[in-house]
């Protein structure tokens, strides 16, 4: 069973492969391999490149990148919100990235949402997307957010139908996006019982 864990250089092999599986196609929820830098915010900025990943010092580097952009003194660029990356997998191996934003900006709220998620092409319709969402609902409710936006492709079909059963509340579309209203979901975990 797939669950998710934060970025870990043990992920670095299949992570790799399955960046080769995307193609270089964008994926929502494994946030970006390059931004500039925003000196106005103390901001340096970051590159990473495919070749470059293959150091293992430079995927840990990336991995500390991820991680500490959920801490809110993380310099990050204007417009950009503390975000928690966690990764799919089962096993030792990666089968894709989803984020939860924590809190909304202008352009957030009207396209990006709090969730963000992609599934490497070769694990998908496995349910490795709901099983993540859920969990990612649960983190969410721990976090103090009692419902969070979910957006999708108007095309997007299948990831329609994990927000939806996800109890995903469409309220319209806009600019190509559907966006859904989706109730978090409080646990009994512990406090320190949190996502590995």
């Amino acid at each position: 069973m797939s669950l998710i864990v934060r970025p870990d250089p043990r992920y670095q092999t299949s992570y790799l492969e399955a960046h080769d599986e995307f193609g270089g196609v964008h994926r929502d929820g494994d946030g970006d391999l390059a931004q500039a830098a925003d000196p106005t915010v103390g901001f340096d900025g970051f590159t990473f490149t495919r070749e470059g990943l293959t150091d293992p010092e430079e995927f840990r580097r990336l991995v500390q990148v991820r991680r500490a952009d959920e801490l809110p003194e993380t310099p990050r660029p204007n417009g950009y919100v503390p975000c928690t990356y966690l990764w799919i997998v089962e096993g030792d191996e990666y089968l894709g990235s989803i984020a939860l934003r924590h809190e909304l900006t202008d352009f957030l709220l009207e396209q990006g949402g709090h969730i963000g998620y992609s599934i490497r092409p070769t694990a998908r319709r496995q349910g490795h997307a709901s099983t993540a969402l859920r969990q990612v609902l649960e983190l969410a409710a721990e976090m103090g957010l009692e419902r969070v936006l979910i957006t999708c492709d108007e095309d997007n079909a299948a990831s329609r139908a994990t927000i939806e059963g996800a109890g995903g509340e469409y309220e319209d579309s806009r600019q190509g996006k559907r966006r859904y209203w989706v109730t978090t979901i409080a646990t009994d975990r512990p406090e320190g019982a949190r996502i590995g």
